[in-house]
């Protein structure tokens, strides 16, 4: 066997010889394949360059395609076997290190631009051979009046050895000879094609101005024009030619006949339109891709005054299990029958469905109407997902999520239209999945902004955009400040101060909480060293203790327990200083693995407090095998102490939970409270420690300071 390439120079080397073994038999070159293999290296390097490319150069892929005709390579099999080795092999040798579907996709680019540029060469050659063999039929011509005896045959033989179609006619359109060439390609008798007129052969697919150019050259009023032209041949088929004609004048320089040369160049736009396809479908339903719709949506957003557009942007309710559970074969499948239900429910004019990647579809409907067509097209894509799909003897029940937008041309780009609807899709999966949802501007809005403030929280942790506020706790027995809680704000350079609920849940959906919480507990850990060395700051209890929410997705983090003791050790601080908050819902059916790292702390003497207890509807039996020493009672229950009199279902929830904790040694913080009254009835039902805004606002550390002196001396 074989070894492989090594180095990128080898690869290159291997996919020349490739490349050359299937061109060279079709070349008509007196070279070597060793050094016909050598001439396509340096073409070779430059694929591989544009391919690897910061972006796509067109230019440089047609100079490519140029190239090969100037290596003789012009047996249009010779592009065929070209386009199938740059397919087959450029991304394996030349593109291992990179994103396969892009650098796929980047291919295939290629090779419709090498086309383009192999075409426009050929053509070009071709054009000179025409204007060649022009020359010669006038010389031919002018021969014939001085002496027909010896012109004869020198015309005869360039007209009828020609590998191009040539025709001669007069101005009124008689055809008056033909040659083999041109009987061959239209499939006729010469009695049968000097039989038709030139203006028999119009077809449906006729530029504009073909018969205008065709009327100002048998007036006289032009020497020549070049057209791409079609014809239909007999047997029905379509024969694509670039059409040159010329006029022909006497000695006197009146125009007398017309000359028609013709190359065919059928095969090449078949060619040029199966490339066109592959660039422009996706390979694996046949849909229109990505690029054909925003050509497309861009067309219908261009429209004219009073035009309307609707968009259905569909996304798969589980797909991903399906395709884990049953592997992505079956899931291909899936996306086939998917994308046959979907193409029959845009069968309307104005209508396309198109799959943009992944299980994500898009469906388009354009026209003055679309207020009411998007709506039945939305019912007709979701009740197409109702039946189930059989894949490999399973019945499947596929459904999904649908963002819809509904709009005036013209208003929106067509960038700003999918990012909607993609919005507005998320959002329909974020209410259940299985559903619709209208495009809303506000909640455009606010996706917009979240999505700004995720991509900014990264650097905005690098730049110190980050702060901290201390709201104290204080005990209710006797009102002395026993510690506080550490509450992160972000200083944002457009929004101003955002709380915590702002993005907070954007750092645990991006993992940013990680390095973030490692922050915050580092910088409350040195805030509550400087306060344990203040002598005149602590209470008769002892010395202050700060507390520290920790998120879920911190609580799962590997190196929580280690980090937390490196950061006490690094501050000379001691553990009886630090409680770590987690909410209840966190520890909802904790298993021991999810446990353990709490039971470490606890252990080594940090305070656990199972925050905003009563709001997670766990068993109450749980207490016992939480590592909890605190529960902190969330704020709805002291809502009802606000009122004259108390809420008195409140006053007994309160009661049983104070008394279920103390029994089992647990002390109950309340937050939220923002009254006397409430401070007061909170002490009566035998509640340890309180936070609120009748004691304190968060605020910064020395807040905090002046507050404990005013109690102290108080």
């Amino acid at each position: 066997m074989s070894a492989e390439p090594d180095g990128p120079e080898d690869r290159l080397r291997r996919l020349t010889t490739i490349w050359g073994r299937a061109v060279f038999p079709v070349t008509s070159t007196s070279l070597t394949r060793p050094e016909f293999e050598e001439r396509l290296l340096p073409l070779a390097r430059r694929l591989s360059a544009l391919l690897r490319a910061r972006s796509f150069d067109a230019e440089e892929a047609k100079a490519v395609g140029a190239a090969l005709v100037g290596a003789h390579c012009t047996d249009p099999e010779a592009l065929t076997r070209t386009l199938d080795c740059v397919d087959a092999y450029l991304v394996l040798y030349c593109g291992e290190d990179g994103p396969q579907d892009e650098l796929r996709m980047r291919s295939s680019r290629l090779q419709h631009a090498m086309a383009a540029g192999y075409a426009e060469a050929l053509r070009e050659r071709t054009l000179a051979e025409q204007e060649a063999i022009a020359q010669a039929a006038l010389r031919a011509q002018g021969v014939v009046a001085k002496a027909l005896h010896a012109s004869e045959a020198r015309f005869r033989a360039v007209f009828e050895g020609a590998a191009i179609g040539i025709g001669i006619a007069d101005l009124d359109g008689n055809v008056l000879q033909v040659n083999r060439a041109l009987l061959r390609m239209f499939g006729l008798s010469e009695p049968t094609l000097r039989a038709r007129r030139t203006l028999d052969w119009t077809h449906p697919e006729d530029a504009p101005q073909t018969w205008k150019l065709y009327e100002e050259l048998v007036r006289g009023e032009r020497d020549h024009y070049h057209v791409e032209k079609a014809f239909n041949r007999p047997d029905g088929t379509v024969l694509w030619t670039n059409l040159t004609v010329s006029l022909l004048r006497d000695a006197d320089g009146n125009p007398q006949y017309q000359l028609a040369l013709m190359e065919d160049t059928t095969e090449r736009r078949l060619l040029h339109l199966r490339l066109r396809y592959e660039a422009t479908h996706d390979a694996l339903t046949g849909l229109p891709n990505r690029s054909l719709f925003f050509e497309r949506l861009e067309k219908a957003l261009a429209a004219g005054e009073g035009q309307r557009f609707g968009l259905c942007y569909l996304d798969l309710d589980g797909f991903k299990t399906i395709n884990d559970s049953l592997g992505h074969a079956a899931g291909d499948r899936l996306l086939v029958e998917v994308a046959d239900r979907l193409q029959s429910c845009a069968t309307a004019p104005g209508e396309m469905v198109a799959r943009l990647g992944g299980d994500e579809f898009v469906a388009l409907t354009t026209g003055p109407g679309t207020e009411r067509a998007v709506d039945e097209l939305a019912e007709r894509i979701m009740h197409a997902l109702v039946t189930p799909i059989s894949i490999d003897g399973r019945d499947l029940l596929v459904r999904g999520s649908l963002g819809i937008v509904e709009g005036t041309a013209g208003e929106r780009t067509a960038a700003e239209v999918l990012r909607s609807a993609d919005i507005t899709m998320y959002r329909a999966k974020s209410a259940g999945g299985n559903r619709w949802e209208m495009a809303d501007p506000e909640a455009d809005a606010r996706a917009i902004t979240r999505h700004g403030l995720t991509t900014a929280l990264p650097t905005a942790l690098e730049r110190g955009e980050f702060f901290i506020e201390y709201q104290p706790l204080v005990h209710l027995g006797d009102g002395s400040v026993r510690g506080a809680e550490a509450l992160v704000r972000w200083l944002h350079p457009q929004h101003g101060v955002l709380s915590p609920d702002r993005f907070i849940p954007l750092a645990e959906h991006t993992g940013l909480i990680v390095p973030l919480g490692r922050w915050v507990l580092e910088e409350s850990i040195r805030q509550a060293r400087a306060w344990r060395m203040r002598e005149d700051f602590g209470s008769a209890a002892g010395p202050l203790r700060i507390n520290v929410n920790l998120s879920p997705c911190q609580l799962t983090h590997p190196g929580l327990v280690q980090d937390t003791v490196d950061i006490l050790e690094c501050a000379g601080v001691t553990p009886d200083a630090l409680c770590l908050e987690v909410t209840e819902s966190a520890l909802i059916g904790a298993d021991d693995d999810l446990l353990k790292p709490l039971r470490r702390l606890a252990d080594m003497g940090v305070d656990i407090a199972l925050d905003d207890f009563g709001t997670g509807y766990s068993n109450l039996a749980n207490l016992r095998r939480l590592p909890v020493s605190i529960l902190k009672l969330d704020r709805s229950f002291t809502r009802g102490m606000q009122q004259f009199p108390a809420d008195p279902v409140d006053l007994k929830i309160v009661e049983g939970i104070v008394s279920l904790a103390h029994s089992l040694d647990l002390a109950v913080t309340v937050e939220g409270v923002e009254t006397g009254a409430q401070a007061e009835q909170l002490r009566v039902l035998g509640c340890d420690t309180a936070q609120g805004w009748y004691y304190a606002r968060p605020g910064p550390p020395e807040r905090l300071h002046d507050l404990a002196l005013v109690d102290a001396t108080g």
